[in-house]
């Protein structure tokens, strides 16, 4: 077992950190205070081929493991959680299910565009009425000829207002009678297409996130993922993969607190030395360093186990769920060795430890990956 990184990941997490410090780092404090984002980044990102971490070459992509792509979200995540988040959606539960299942038709159309930067791309699947209980949703479209209208609306959309090419969950209803849930691909400038107004969210705000609605708009079936009946098993699969992004996400908000926390209290005097000399505080460094090192471990075993094909829906749960839990812990450890400047907004703490708050919600509670997990622990997966 080789816990190495190799010189291509070595490589990937320097030029990821240097591109996050000397790029983000002076507008991600702005990003979170206004909430909004900018396509002056959305460009540079691009020519760090960030939009396309997995992508083959082919279709203009990095193509690089899914290693590599924990740590470039990861070292994102560390400056700028709300770009961390842009991207990790945008590759993962965007790029992946069109290049996973999509025909080479809709691979030719879209996955050029996704790979630059130049359309930006999400995954939809909450509802009003359906978030932990995924097959609850109520988005349906009926056939019409050869091609289908869609009605209904979601929630909670990452990327929702800068999406061009959203891929949502819905029921359909052909006209034999026959119905099921499909995944389709939508593009923005579709008629019936609205986007809602921004929601005031606690942390992520550098993220800007809309409801959908669709009304009467004319799907032609070839924007279709997959096939009809599909889209329940092709969700469920891109969440898995949508984990371990999110997982890495949590891991580089907590990896920014505890090196904040580490150098605050070897600065901080009080009775006359370093607070880091004090158990008090160098034992909760240490907790921290270890809870860090443990998701660390839990998000790459999952990413190695996707890139070997083997299964990796228990270990993208137990990554995300650990991850998501020990950003919250951390980062509030971080705050209170900090004291009172740790609740400022002059520190990044409070942003921190407000945006690791919604990593235990998103792509799945964690309520949901310890349901997962159990589950498939039972079914013989130990």
């Amino acid at each position: 077992m080789n816990f190495e990184l190799t010189q291509r990941q070595q490589l990937v997490r320097r030029s990821v950190r240097k591109f996050a410090e000397d790029v983000l780092a002076p507008v991600a404090p702005i990003f979170d205070k206004e909430a909004k984002y900018s396509e002056d980044i959305v460009k540079e990102l691009s020519k760090i081929n960030a939009w396309g971490i997995q992508l083959p070459e082919k279709y203009g992509g990095a193509e690089l493991d899914s290693i590599s792509y924990a740590i470039t979200i990861e070292e994102i995540s560390r400056i700028c959680a709300s770009t961390g988040l842009m991207l990790t959606v945008h590759n993962s539960v965007g790029a992946f299910p069109i290049y996973k299942w999509g025909t080479e038709e809709q691979k030719e159309k879209y996955l050029y565009d996704i790979a630059t930067g130049k359309k930006i791309s999400g995954f939809s699947w909450t509802e009003p009425n359906a978030g932990s209980d995924a097959q609850g949703i109520e988005c349906i479209m009926i056939q019409d000829g050869e091609d289908f209208i869609l009605n209904g609306s979601k929630i909670f959309v990452t990327n929702g207002a800068i999406g061009s090419v959203l891929l949502i969950g819905t029921r359909y209803k052909k006209e034999n009678g026959q119905s099921g849930i499909a995944i389709l691909i939508l593009e923005k400038d579709m008629d019936g297409y609205e986007i809602g107004q921004p929601e005031e969210k606690m942390g992520m705000r550098g993220n800007i996130t809309t409801s959908l609605y669709f009304h009467n708009i004319r799907v032609p079936k070839e924007n279709v993922l997959g096939s009809l009946g599909e889209g329940f098993r092709i969700a469920m699969l891109t969440l898995d993969v949508g984990r371990i992004g999110i997982a890495a996400q949590a891991l580089g908000i907590a990896q920014a607190a505890y090196e904040h926390a580490v150098e605050y209290s070897k600065g901080r005097i009080q009775f006359k030395r370093p607070i880091s000399q004090f158990q008090g505080i160098s034992f909760k460094l240490a907790e921290m360093a270890t809870k860090i090192d443990a998701a660390r471990l839990l998000v790459y075993r999952a990413a190695y186990n996707k890139d070997k094909k083997e299964r990796f829906s228990k270990e993208s749960a137990m990554c995300k769920y650990y991850a998501g839990k020990i950003a919250r812990e951390v980062t509030q450890e971080a705050i209170q060795i900090h004291g009172g400047y740790g609740y400022m907004k002059d520190l990044p703490l409070e942003r921190f430890h407000r945006d690791a708050a919604v990593t235990t919600i998103y792509e799945g509670t964690n309520e949901i990956m310890k349901l997962i997990i159990a589950q498939q622990i039972l079914r013989g997966n130990l």
